[in-house]
């Protein structure tokens, strides 16, 4: 099964306010983009990071709380938290 598969099989209750942040947006831009390639936009299996050529876009709304871009992260410049309650994965099947 492919992952776009398995990540259908989520639900999630989205909530407005982010529970992901990029520390400093400057670190992304300078250091991660030449010494790193931006690996958050590689191995997060949401697609939650995307770089748009300025900056990191973050769609939290995405996140399946799998905490892969606090591990990946080389320079930890990504405060996660867990969603506020009652938001977040809501149910898994299989």
């Amino acid at each position: 099964m492919k992952i776009e598969e398995k990540l259908y099989t989520l639900r999630w209750k989205h909530d407005k306010q982010s529970h992901i942040k990029i520390t400093a947006a400057e670190v992304c831009l300078d250091r991660c983009g030449t010494e790193w390639k931006r690996p958050c936009t590689a191995f997060c299996p949401a697609n939650v990071y995307t770089w748009d050529g300025a900056k990191i876009a973050v769609s939290f709304e995405n996140c399946v709380e799998c905490t892969t871009c606090v591990l990946g992260c080389p320079y930890r410049n990504i405060d996660w938290k867990l969603p506020r309650g009652g938001f977040g994965i809501e149910w898994q099947n299989g």
